[in-house]
């Protein structure tokens, strides 16, 4: 079957469409605060919105039908288009004047990684900061299921798409009808967004502040108005407080959240993947809470504090910060973790092969994986005991086809190896070896922060040409899990069958 390649430049201007209008509004946020490159802005949506409406015209007589080969590539060169576009606020207002590094920042933006190259960020016009926060916001619950909320306006089906990018190895559904889903889990996305922005306000953020914080927590993205990230407001436990809830929201299945406002709480607390992520957070907060306390040096440090209350009060909160930031991905800082021991270093490290829920705008493995693989691997001693038993891995109490736990096995040996491949080829450009395997793994994970010359209070600016390229390559795998990107690079993937 032949690829239809009108519907797939069709769909791609139609991205183009999005990401114009979103920069438009950036020039709005930019004349409102009068930065000075409201025109730079305004010129880069115009550009943006020209070209998406022109490709859209030329294929607008497209066959209507779209399978998964399409779904495939609209995804992942979806986000290769919306990063190239994307760039153009930055190289033309001068923030980032560099091609490599402006489409670095945004494929940053949008893979909601949140590793910057940016030495001065508070120096950056408002406007521009703004833009930055919605490419994580985009990027977030993702472009593609966006734009399948409106495909019934244009006669497509929107299901090849939604498997393709809906996060974790499920796409579970609200709805019997995929734009439905899509526009149920924008509201709640949209929702949570606004409640935060309101709560950080009333906790003291100005406006600006708070909605770009926002917009980068619901995201797990991690991008910060501020030089210092969250431990700006070291001071003010409150704001970081909420940033936690709403990353610990962020870090669970989106579809829970429906559940629970739809009044069936119990469904949503008693699931598997939610009981096991919570217990993750819970129990690694309490380590690094205790090490922290005890043992790291926090003398010289923000986290100090007088008295013992405080002092222990401050090491909860930065332990459950950094553990929930790690975890779900987002890349929030508060402090710099590779300075409180060389264990918390490495049990950082370990954090960022862990990941939130499926269903949810965090990176990484996905808790539900790690699930599956653990209960697959205590079912293999019984299935040594008994060779002839039927023994099948349940989740949620219902039995798993094998076919799902060898997809899960694929993705983690996949995950794997591209983590070492990753980790190589950063070597190979000089970059020593704490800080090649940091790398490899925050990028690939979406974390963010790395370790080394790359950890929490660093960032990306020294990063090689190459690298950021290989880095950009490594976020959008991982962003996109994987099979949807590596796919396309199988020669029978091309085959007109």
């Amino acid at each position: 079957m032949k690829l239809n390649y009108k519907i797939i430049f069709h769909f791609l201007g139609l991205l183009l469409l999005f990401n114009g209008g979103f920069m438009l509004l950036s020039a709005l946020v930019s004349l409102i605060y009068k930065d000075g490159v409201t025109f730079q802005l305004f010129l880069s949506g115009l550009a943006t919105l020209i070209v998406g409406g022109i490709t859209m015209f030329f294929t607008r007589d497209h066959c209507k039908e779209m399978n998964k080969r399409e779904g495939y590539i609209v995804v992942s060169f979806g986000w290769i288009i919306m990063s190239l576009s994307g760039a153009l606020p930055y190289i033309f207002t001068g923030s980032i004047p560099g091609f490599t590094d402006a489409f670095f920042e945004t494929m940053s933006g949008f893979t909601t990684t949140g590793a910057s190259i940016l030495n001065d960020i508070e120096a950056v016009p408002k406007g521009v900061l703004f833009w930055r926060s919605m490419t994580h916001w985009i990027g977030g619950m993702g472009i593609i299921v966006l734009a399948i909320a409106i495909l019934p306006l244009l006669g497509i089906g929107g299901m090849q798409l939604f498997a393709a990018e809906a996060p974790g190895p499920s796409a579970d559904k609200l709805h019997p009808r995929i734009t439905d889903t899509a526009k149920r889990l924008w509201l709640i996305y949209f929702g949570y967004t606004a409640a935060e922005t309101l709560l950080l306000k009333l906790a003291g953020m100005s406006f600006f502040d708070a909605i770009n914080h926002a917009l980068c927590t619901l995201s797990t993205g991690g991008f910060s108005t501020k030089n210092a990230s969250v431990a700006y407001w070291n001071g003010d436990p409150v704001i970081q407080y909420i940033i936690i809830l709403f990353m610990f929201l962020a870090g669970t299945n989106f579809v829970l959240s429906y559940f629970a406002f739809k009044g069936k709480v119990q469904k949503a607390i008693q699931d598997e993947e939610f009981k096991l992520y919570f217990k993750f957070v819970a129990i690694f907060t309490i380590i690094a809470a205790v090490i922290i306390y005890f043992r790291a040096d926090i003398s010289q440090s923000s986290i100090a504090h007088p008295m013992v209350w405080g002092r222990a009060e401050s090491a909860f909160r930065h332990a459950l910060f950094q553990v929930l930031s790690v975890i779900t991905t987002t890349g929030f800082v508060t402090a710099d973790y590779t300075l409180w021991t060389p264990f918390l270093v490495v049990f950082f490290f370990g954090l960022m092969f862990l990941g939130g829920s499926a269903g949810s705008t965090s990176g990484g493995v996905k808790v539900v994986r790690h699930l599956i693989l653990i209960k697959n691997g205590f079912l293999e001693f019984k299935r040594t005991l008994h060779p002839s038993a039927i023994i099948p891995v349940r989740y949620n109490k219902r039995a798993i086809s094998g076919d799902i736990v060898f997809n899960i096995l694929g993705f983690f040996i996949l995950y794997m190896l591209s983590f070492i491949i990753g980790s190589l080829v950063f070597s190979m450009m000089g970059i020593d070896f704490k800080s090649s395997v940091g790398l490899a793994a925050s990028t690939l994970g979406n974390v963010g922060p790395a370790l080394g010359d790359f950890g929490p209070v660093n960032n990306y600016a020294a990063l090689p040409a190459l690298g950021k390229w290989w880095a950009s390559f490594l976020m959008l795998i991982g962003r996109l899990e994987l099979f949807t990107v590596l796919i396309l690079l199988t020669p029978f993937f091309w085959r007109n069958r």
